[in-house]
């Protein structure tokens, strides 16, 4: 895990970063062949990047509703 990014370098990452890592994480944690200490670091790390692609999705949701909204206010 010696190219990812830090802690104070995961807000800065795209959605598609974050979810790259996040699968990254997934898979890792599926071979099970990490020590526990380490399954649990990439645990907290997943469920970040989890959030982090969350709050994307939540910005994208707000942005296609403010759009229509304001599609349905204009009366032309």
């Amino acid at each position: 895990m010696t190219d990812e990014p830090t802690e104070e370098d995961l807000s800065k990452l795209s959605y598609e970063q974050a979810r790259e890592e996040l699968v990254a994480v997934v898979q890792r944690l599926e071979s099970g062949g990490a020590p526990l200490a380490e399954s649990l670091a990439l645990w907290e790390r997943g469920e970040k990047l989890a959030a982090i692609c969350q709050q994307w999705l939540d910005g994208a949701k707000a942005t296609v509703e403010a759009a229509r909204a304001a599609a349905d206010a204009d009366p032309s």
